[in-house]
């Protein structure tokens, strides 16, 4: 009875260890029936020249999970970005303190202006319409203050203006030269070889006084120059002025007729017309002439002679006044 007990113990002991063996046995073919999580590796990249601007790297870490990734932490760039809006801001500020010393600060203000070629203009008209006095010379606009010269002042001709560092704004002009001294209805104005009218300014010699009868006819504004005033008379009527004032007696005064054009009278007792073309005006004095000393030559005393159209040149004789006689005058 105690050998079956003894036997049976042991039975039992080898029958645990035989499961316990099955047990390791399974656990075993189950680990190695497991699928096992790849590990990706990641080829280590060329080394880059500019570290600054690198790429993020990534790594791939098996932690018995799929897909799961950890980035590493850009601290760096961060670094970078703050420090570049330092650098920013510093700038914009040195800036803004430049800006405000450079308008305001007395040693780049303007103190006089620096005026060439003028001859009636004075330096102190030219320099209340520029405008500069005072001014600092970063905000001084040559090209608009050289404009407000020439609507101001239509005896310029043309007007420069420059600017330099410090505080130096030079103004170089250059004046029209009147011809012709124009008088109507009281008034009287300057007036040069393109036919612009402007105010006279001191004395001039050897101007042709020309006395106007009527409105001259408007000349046309010049292409070239937009800046230009518009002609107060035609050109081609100022060339003829030009070319017959020689001939005007001296005790006479040239004049200008809408009708007849330019002529004057002479002291003799007629009037003389020459119309207001250029070009022919030496043939017209010619044809003037001649028809004067046919005239005198005859003992006709004329009224009105015109020369306008010299190929058919005209006079009309003066009236001859009688005077009767009284009947006990013994005749």
């Amino acid at each position: 009875m105690s050998d079956k007990q003894e036997l049976s113990r042991s039975e039992i002991a080898r029958q645990r260890r035989a499961q316990r063996a099955r047990k390791e046995l399974e656990q075993t073919s189950k680990r190695a029936s497991k699928p096992v999580v790849k590990v990706a590796r990641v080829a280590p990249r060329a080394a880059v020249t500019r570290k600054r601007y690198a790429a993020p790297r990534r790594f791939n870490i098996a932690l018995g999970l799929p897909e799961i990734h950890l980035h590493k932490p850009n601290i760096g760039n961060q670094r970078l970005f703050a420090s570049w809006r330092l650098v920013s801001i510093s700038v914009a500020f040195l800036l803004g303190i430049v800006i405000f010393l450079a308008l305001y600060l007395p040693f780049f203000r303007v103190p006089n202006a620096t005026v060439l070629g003028n001859n009636r203009l004075t330096r102190e008209e030219i320099e209340a319409v520029t405008g500069v006095i005072g001014q600092s010379i970063f905000t001084v606009q040559p090209d608009a203050v050289a404009t407000r010269l020439r609507m101001n002042y239509p005896e310029l001709l043309s007007a420069q203006v420059k600017v330099y560092l410090p505080n130096h704004v030079y103004v170089t002009v250059d004046e029209r030269q009147p011809v012709i001294l124009w008088q109507q209805d009281g008034g009287y104005t300057w007036i040069d070889a393109t036919g612009v009218a402007f105010r006279p300014r001191g004395s001039v010699t050897g101007l042709v006084p020309v006395q106007g009868l009527a409105t001259p006819p408007i000349g046309t504004p010049a292409l070239d120059d937009p800046l230009a005033p518009l002609p107060y008379i035609q050109k081609e009527l100022v060339d003829a002025i030009l070319a017959l004032a020689p001939t005007v007696p001296a005790d006479s005064t040239m004049v200008f007729d809408r009708s007849y054009g330019l002529g004057w009278t002479d002291s003799r007792g007629w009037k003389s017309y020459f119309g207001t073309t250029a070009q022919d005006m030496p043939l017209k004095v010619r044809v003037y002439q001649s028809l004067v000393d046919s005239l005198v030559s005859r003992g006709i005393s004329p009224s009105f002679i015109s020369v306008m159209y010299p190929d058919a040149p005209f006079y009309r004789a003066a009236e001859v006044k009688y005077e009767e006689l009284p009947l006990d005058s013994g005749l």
